[in-house]
């Protein structure tokens, strides 16, 4: 009977173990399963999240899963176009851009491709991630570059606007409030932005702030003092020089965030104001979003650091992606972090942006600006800028396009 018992428990043991290598056999198999179709295209599961898993090693604004699923949304779009189109980057341009983007982060390709991989991202993810990329560039200057032809009065405008060839400068007074821009209070969000762009006093403004604004400048309902109006990114710049005195702009959608400023003052200044050539700043990442954790952590380090130097030493022992440190030149940053930097002094702090779906605080301090030497200037490179920037819009109105005129379903 034992002897039975014994066999019996022998073979259920071997049935059990077939049941499990069958069943992990087929959760694999799964991964690679169509998640979604877009058109005659798929994405997998495996693929969505290893996207997921690279947005979070770039601490990229967002929720990393939504973000992942509309970018390879996007992917498909792109490829449909590009195979239509007939442009496939060759093998060396890929490298090339693969070593470029690692370049970014001052790592060489080698290092870039460990890192990531201690993340769980593999290297052919982050291959098709830099491949897309480098053929939707060369698709869209092929189509939209000769449309998008560059006026002198347009690089004369541009000019005035960043104020690098005159003698004074000009300055702003504004009033700001940040909202939360996250997938669970979007609509709420939207509704109160909508609300609060129609505002045309001061005071009340200023009470909004206090009661609804995510910013450190909530405590003083709001109000930022004089900034120099080149320490904004053009296009923000721009808004302020068409507001009414009191009057709020439309809602700016800054990551995971949206803010909306009242012009509250503005005027010239006799010193000039030059936009920088370059802003060195921090950031660094703490779990939590803005809990109570989350906040009290930024107030204990914000207490304990007087320069960007200081946070080496708070990072210390910790994994390297929650401190980035670097300068780069205004149009390389961020436009959420270039936003909250226009706002700040040198080591001077800002909580008001997170990332991966509000669940990491961003702790960002401001550690100087390199002033643009007045060597003459460029126009050429003025006009390749407005042309970028120009040939960028048609771009995302043509994939806009394409989104609309696709077919896309979750299998």
């Amino acid at each position: 009977m034992i002897k039975s018992f014994s066999r019996f428990a022998k073979s259920a043991s071997q049935v059990a173990f077939a049941f499990v290598i069958c069943s992990s056999a087929a959760l694999a198999q799964n991964q690679f399963a169509p998640a979604i179709k877009v058109n005659d295209r798929v994405i997998t599961g495996y693929e969505l999240d290893q996207r997921a898993r690279f947005l979070q090693v770039l601490n990229a604004p967002g929720n990393p899963a939504d973000l992942a699923r509309e970018q390879l949304i996007d992917d498909r779009l792109k490829q449909d176009a590009l195979a239509t189109a007939g442009i496939t980057p060759n093998h060396e341009q890929v490298l090339e851009g693969m070593a470029e983007f690692a370049g970014r982060g001052g790592l060489t390709l080698e290092q870039f491709i460990t890192a990531i991989a201690q993340d769980g991202v593999d290297q052919q993810s982050f291959r098709s991630f830099v491949e897309v990329g480098i053929g939707w560039r060369e698709f869209v200057r092929a189509r939209f570059a000769p449309r998008a032809a560059v006026s002198d009065t347009e690089i004369e405008r541009r000019i005035a606007l960043s104020s690098a060839n005159q003698v004074g400068g000009v300055r702003v007074l504004l009033s700001e409030i940040v909202l939360a821009n996250l997938p669970e209070v979007a609509d709420e969000t939207r509704a109160r932005a909508e609300e609060i762009a129609q505002v045309q006093s001061i005071a009340q403004f200023a009470a909004l702030a206090r009661q609804y604004s995510l910013s450190n400048s909530r405590e003083n309902s709001g109000r930022l003092n004089w900034r120099a109006l080149s320490d904004f990114p053009p296009a923000i710049a721009q808004r302020f020089l068409s507001l009414q005195h009191g009057a709020v702009t439309q809602p700016i959608s800054s990551g995971e965030a949206v803010v909306l400023f009242q012009l509250r003052g503005i005027e010239e200044t006799s010193a000039p104001s030059p936009a920088p050539e370059a802003i060195d700043y921090a950031a660094y990442y703490i779990a939590g979003g803005r809990s109570e954790a989350g906040l009290k952590r930024a107030a204990e380090i914000r207490a304990s650091v007087d320069t960007c130097d200081d946070l080496y030493g708070i990072a210390q022992g910790q994994p390297a992606r929650v401190l980035d440190r670097g300068a780069l030149a205004p149009s390389d940053i961020p436009n959420d972090i270039a936003l909250e930097l226009a706002k700040l002094d040198d080591n001077e702090v800002s909580t008001a942006l997170t990332r991966a779906g509000g669940d990491t605080l961003v702790f960002l301090m401001l550690c100087g600006r390199t002033p643009q030497l007045g060597e003459d200037i460029d126009r050429g490179a003025i006009r390749t800028s407005l042309l970028n920037e120009r040939v960028e819009r048609l771009a995302e109105g043509f994939l806009a396009e394409l989104r609309a005129d696709a077919i896309i379903t979750d299998q």
